[in-house]
């Protein structure tokens, strides 16, 4: 008999899965804020897009888009939730508002790669790393619109100095994210 429990597909009760998104949410919303902001770039260093990365793995491909979705709108109705304690509409329309919008497709990238292949342990990092690579051009284009540069110019300051950071992020929560969404699974039976 095969062990569902690291099944990410395995379905939750609606109240359920409507409770592990307000919670999973609300973490991202009270972690994304702290920021360390970096002299070559307008984009801080923020543990925004780990936080989906452990979402991914606790709620799946359409529940961790709707809590990245919940962030966006709480933020953008000027709630403090974006970098560096930030909110409201300038914020997505500003320089850092492409990652920002970036962060759903990473949802859906990672969620699409971990659903395809739940076994798979390179799958789940792939997923991690097209969805960081589509979330840094998505980023890295309204970054060189907002600062009048090319996407080529862009490229220092909106994706280099994040590499080695994001590949730390990625192999952690590659170790936690199975281990959380096994514990989430255990609880909600």
């Amino acid at each position: 008999m095969k062990d569902n429990t690291n099944s990410i597909s395995e379905p939750m009760s609606k109240t359920k899965n409507m409770t592990v998104i307000g919670l999973v949410t609300a973490v991202i919303c009270i972690v994304a804020p702290f920021s360390i902001p970096i002299p070559v770039s307008p984009v801080p260093i923020s543990l925004t897009n780990f936080m989906i990365f452990i979402a991914v793995y606790i709620l799946g491909m359409k529940s961790s888009a709707v809590c990245v979705l919940l962030y966006l709108i709480l933020g953008a109705a000027g709630l403090p939730v974006f970098s560096s304690f930030s909110g409201g509409l300038a914020k997505l329309a500003g320089p850092t508002g492409g990652y920002l919008a970036g962060f759903i497709l990473l949802a859906l990238i990672q969620g699409f790669f971990l659903e395809r292949f739940p076994d798979k342990k390179y799958a789940a990092l792939l997923g991690m790393i097209v969805g960081m690579a589509v979330c840094y051009a998505f980023g890295t284009a309204w970054l060189a619109v907002q600062t009048s540069q090319s996407f080529i110019a862009a490229l220092p300051i909106g994706v280099l100095p994040y590499l080695p950071g994001d590949a730390v992020k990625i192999i952690v929560a590659a170790i936690a994210g199975p281990k959380l969404r096994a514990a989430v699974k255990k609880q909600s039976k």
